[in-house]
């Protein structure tokens, strides 16, 4: 009995070192995207509340982008993570050519959508026509390098799902770092700043708002390139001497998981929108403080998304070896960390709310709106991060037309219609509109609960054979 009992910790420790091998680059990966955002956010706010609102207002289109690409790198990480873990490699690579294929034409089609809508996007965000130019500029230019930027997102997302996220990490890093060297050349006139009562003469272009988008899109570009040649060069799933032809065997099991995950994105991404555009009806101060706000509120995401990352990773490794016992441990033990690491990042969210607000803005009215709405999310952190779990494992075991209708139910019936009725007929605020986005999280929190207790989640389960 105790030998049984050594052999257990045994491998719950092993498992534990797997999950923050698999977690661990990613979510230093993410915190440097968020520090990253964090200083663009800073940097314009510099330029004053208009600019905050202009870079604002195209938050939320981006995030329809990303969720169409997300979507379709997902795709492939339930048909990856499981051939690994059945050992067929050679069909993970299949995989991996199908994405750089996937990539070339979704990337393509974004580029001719980005130049096409680019006039009218300040008009279907409902912006203050004084920032029209600026909003309209900033989209085109941010979002013109739509396939390096795709590139970027499906291959490291194929790269995580073999098990490797440390060179998706070292390329985010590298992108990060190349975004603030370029912010700080592009944004600002050339000037004289003081460093440990040093003063030096900083040289800057002074483009402004301009400036930061184009100094992203040049990061974003080298990002795209730089994870191209590494996939290629990959030891594992490297795509290189493959066909370049569509292979349906593949294909079709993954636009299986692709479809209903693509449906759950874009319709929460457009939920997204509708929720931003209703927001950017309220003015300039609560469209500042939203998108602040928003920005402060992705830090405290990182240990929920990363560890997502590894749920996903893991349940398609033990559903390819046909391991029910190894995918309902690391469920547990996820779901375990993941509270007690969201429970930790909600209590500093609601500490640091207002000092992290000062950081982005110098207007008081600003700070203070966006604290108040921190503070009330900051509570629901651990619901969150539960759903972003169970979410995870879903889709490495390739179900992903769960959290297609659990999600689009709380973004529509709960978080749009609310909102809707708060801002547009009752004229409560901002503050109204993030309540009813907390209401949304805690609907599919008690969702995805029902299925997690249920094992509806897993195919392995002995309730469902």
């Amino acid at each position: 009995m105790e030998h049984i009992q050594v052999k257990e910790r045994k491998l719950n420790k092993a498992m534990l070192m797997t999950i923050l091998a698999l977690a661990g680059p990613t979510m230093i990966e993410q915190a440097m995207q968020t520090l990253v955002q964090y200083i663009d956010t800073a940097m314009v706010g510099v330029l004053g509340t208009d600019a905050t609102a202009a870079v604002g207002a195209t938050t939320s289109v981006n995030w329809v982008i990303l969720a169409t690409q997300v979507a379709m790198a997902n795709g492939f990480v339930p048909y990856i993570s499981q051939n690994l873990g059945a050992g067929n490699v050679d069909h993970a690579r299949r995989a991996s050519m199908q994405a750089v294929l996937s990539t070339l034409l979704v990337g393509t089609l974004f580029t001719v959508i980005i130049v096409a809508c680019s006039s009218r996007i300040a008009v279907w965000m409902n912006v203050d026509k004084t920032i029209h130019d600026i909003t309209t500029g900033y989209f085109l230019i941010m979002y013109f390098p739509m396939l390096p930027r795709t590139a970027s997102t499906v291959f490291g997302t194929v790269l995580r799902a073999s098990g490797d996220s440390r060179t998706p990490m070292r390329i985010g890093l590298q992108v990060n770092v190349i975004n603030i060297v370029l912010n700080m050349l592009l944004i600002y006139e050339t000037r004289t700043v003081s460093v440990f009562g040093l003063s030096m003469t900083m040289q800057g272009v002074g483009m402004g708002v301009i400036g930061a988008a184009l100094a992203s899109a040049i990061a974003f570009t080298y990002g795209g390139l730089a994870i191209t040649v590494k996939l290629w060069k990959h030891p594992v799933i490297s795509p290189k001497g493959l066909s370049w032809k569509p292979d349906m065997e593949i294909l079709y099991p993954c636009m299986k998981v692709t479809l209903p995950n693509m449906m759950q994105r874009f319709g929460t991404s457009l939920g997204h929108v509708v929720f931003s555009s209703m927001i950017n009806s309220l003015g300039a101060v609560a469209t500042a403080a939203h998108t602040i706000a928003n920005t402060v509120e992705s830090a405290f995401y990182i240990p929920g998304y990363g560890m997502q990352t590894a749920a996903a990773t893991l349940s398609g490794n033990a559903y390819g070896a046909k391991d029910g016992k190894a995918m309902k441990d690391a469920a547990n033990m996820m779901l375990l960390l993941e509270i007690i690491l969201m429970i930790m990042s909600g209590a500093m969210l609601f500490i640091l709310a207002p000092h992290l607000m000062g950081i982005f803005s110098k207007s008081d009215e600003v700070i203070s709106l966006g604290f108040t709405v921190l503070r009330m999310v900051a509570v629901s952190e651990p619901f969150f991060g539960f759903s972003l779990i169970v979410q995870g494992m879903l889709l490495g075991v390739g179900n992903t037309r769960r959290a297609m209708i659990y999600n689009l139910t709380g973004m529509w019936g709960v978080r749009i219609a609310g909102t809707y009725i708060c801002t547009q007929i009752f004229d409560l605020g901002l503050v109204a509109a993030w309540g009813c986005m907390i209401a949304h999280n805690l609907l599919v929190f008690t969702l995805f609960g029902i299925c997690f207790i249920r094992e509806s989640w897993n195919p392995l389960s002995e309730k469902n054979n």
